[in-house]
């Protein structure tokens, strides 16, 4: 797991690895909000080749971006998912939900797409809302 540097703008802070390979953040703040970038099945041997295993590594990745803020999952208000087959919708549910408190799912909306970056099956982007107790727990 890479760590984040903080770089303060004029009205966000951005945070991304000192080595990004990507042309945009991992997370940007603005207030008491994270906006994390799009996150696919991707890990450290490239992209996962099945569909169950992309929504597994995709969402273990926008938990590892969480928890290097200082956040969790349960900190997640809204979510976008875009998939390449609508047909897996049910299969994309079924692991999306052991993610999350049953009780506390955050707002969703989803997207067919045609392609995704990289040949995903599956991509998200979220939204989370720092709680006042987390603020000093932020990458510095």
């Amino acid at each position: 797991m890479h760590s984040l540097q903080k770089t303060s703008g004029v009205v966000a802070d951005f945070y991304a690895p000192a080595d990004n390979p990507f042309p945009f953040s991992e997370a940007v703040r603005v207030g008491d909000t994270i906006y994390l970038a799009g996150q696919i099945g991707l890990g450290p041997q490239g992209l996962v080749p099945d569909f169950d295993g992309q929504v597994r590594q995709m969402m273990d990745n926008v938990a590892a971006t969480l928890a290097r803020l200082g956040l969790g999952m349960e900190h997640l208000v809204k979510c976008s998912v875009f998939m390449t087959d609508m047909s897996r919708w049910q299969d994309f549910n079924r692991i999306y939900v052991e993610y999350f408190d049953p009780r506390r799912l955050p707002a969703r909306c989803a997207s067919g797409a045609n392609a995704l970056a990289i040949g995903a099956q599956v991509e998200i982007d979220c939204i989370a809302c720092v709680p006042p107790a987390a603020h000093a727990a932020m990458v510095a």
